[in-house]
């Protein structure tokens, strides 16, 4: 009985810890990265770690508190003249309660899913680096990665290289890959997880964000940013493959960091399912 306390408590503390990470990230400047042509993203961070720690139900509920900060932001102060897409109250005013649901989805479930799948496919990873031709299904997980590293590279340095950007990228990849596999091939179980974790969640965001922008929002969504109708489809998928894979990169090296250093502060986590 003593230690289901002890262990609630510790969730208890570790929720309003990250309760609290994402309430000052979200507000200050520390929830972005500055990486020269984009401002990443990065407070998603603690819904992952959240997810990987404390389970999808506590995943969640911080994926909701994230959501809630982003609603409160473009409703307060909206930064954009398309901060409606975020906010259920002012797409209430200029679209009445279709408006508001539409807004409330895409600000608060991607953000709760967020909460949940890293958590998942941490199982995932963990599951797959047991049993028969453990190092190959990982090896091609590493190989997913890189490939998806590779796509975000290429995308970033063309913006900042007249020449060279494609080769510049595959090196990068290469040089992931490589890393990968060696953590891999040393059966850091873990740390492997923790980063895929750290990529499902960034790309959770992404992915479920920005195509229901174009699906529930396409029209009003064109007028506000001044974009051609016809153009915005491209627009969605350069925003996904710039700034989603740039954040989902940064994403899972900071979530394995983070979360190796995490079990060594707090031993009782360690291998926690």
């Amino acid at each position: 009985m003593n230690q289901n306390i002890k262990k609630n408590t510790l969730d208890l503390v570790l929720t309003a810890l990250f309760t609290a990470i994402i309430i000052i990230m979200a507000f200050t400047p520390l929830g972005y990265i500055p990486l020269g042509v984009i401002n990443a993203t990065i407070i998603h961070i603690p819904v992952i770690l959240g997810a990987i720690f404390l389970g999808p139900k506590r995943g969640a509920f911080l994926g909701f508190i994230f959501g809630l900060t982003s609603f409160i932001k473009n409703t307060v102060t909206p930064a954009t003249v398309s901060a409606f897409v975020f906010s259920p109250v002012l797409a209430a005013s200029q679209f009445g309660p279709s408006g508001a649901i539409k807004s409330a989805f895409i600000c608060f479930v991607p953000r709760i899913l967020v909460g949940v799948f890293p958590y998942l496919i941490y199982l995932l990873i963990r599951k797959l680096s047991t049993g028969n031709n453990a190092k190959v299904k990982i090896a091609v997980m590493d190989a997913i990665i890189s490939i998806i590293a590779f796509a975000g590279l290429t995308q970033l340095l063309k913006k900042q290289m007249s020449s060279g950007s494609t080769v510049l990228a595959v090196v990068i990849a290469a040089v992931i890959f490589a890393v990968l596999l060696i953590v891999s091939v040393k059966n850091d179980t873990n740390v492997t997880a923790y980063a895929y974790a750290g990529l499902t969640g960034a790309l959770t965001n992404t992915l479920i964000v920005m195509p229901s922008i174009y699906l529930l929002y396409h029209d009003a969504y064109a007028a506000a940013t001044n974009v051609a109708q016809d153009a915005l489809l491209g627009v969605i998928i350069g925003v996904i493959g710039f700034n989603g894979v740039i954040e989902a990169v940064l994403a899972a090296v900071i979530v394995a960091a983070v979360s190796g250093a995490l079990v060594h502060i707090i031993p009782t986590y360690a291998n926690r399912k």
